[in-house]
């Protein structure tokens, strides 16, 4: 009876730190891949590219996103906002080069892979924008938005592409 009790024991307390590694292990993922909302608030650069981009004033956008990034070299948001913001001002080159940036700064950027996929999108490579949305796949542990909004325009340019091979 003493052997079934302390066996029960070892079960429960290893459950117990199986849950416990489980939660902390969800809890690294989760800070090591959510970009940092605060940050703008933190560089005044930053938060007038962000409302440069809202605005869709792209030149102005790269500019001040450009003196924010000149400050924090090691920061993956402002290198995604900046693609962003060259890719929406027609200058795919300097926008894969920041997603790229910002992608070896964070790996696990969502918000990078979301865009750097659109641009391949953009640009007729629907192959690697997959293996962006591959990769957050695998980032996001349950759905998130980026997945969602790049697997719909990845779904959205094979049918376009589709349609227009069918036209003679």
């Amino acid at each position: 009876m003493v052997s079934l009790h302390s066996r029960s024991l070892r079960l429960f307390a290893l459950a117990v730190l199986l849950l416990a590694l489980l939660f902390v292990s969800a809890s690294v993922l989760a800070v090591s891949t959510v970009e940092d909302a605060n940050a703008s608030s933190l560089d005044p650069d930053f938060a007038a590219g962000k409302r440069a981009i809202a605005d869709k004033r792209w030149a102005a956008a790269i500019k001040v996103l450009s003196s924010a990034a000149l400050r924090d070299t090691r920061n993956a948001d402002i290198q995604n906002e900046l693609g962003y913001a060259y890719r929406n001002a027609g200058q795919m080159a300097q926008a894969f080069a920041h997603y790229e940036r910002a992608l070896a700064l964070n790996p696990r950027h969502r918000g990078a892979h979301e865009y750097v996929g659109e641009a391949y999108l953009i640009v007729g490579k629907p192959a690697q924008a997959e293996l962006h949305m591959k990769a957050l796949e695998v980032i996001c542990l349950l759905p998130c938005e980026e997945l969602e909004d790049l697997k719909a325009k990845i779904a959205r340019y094979r049918r376009d592409e589709a349609s227009a091979s069918k036209q003679p």
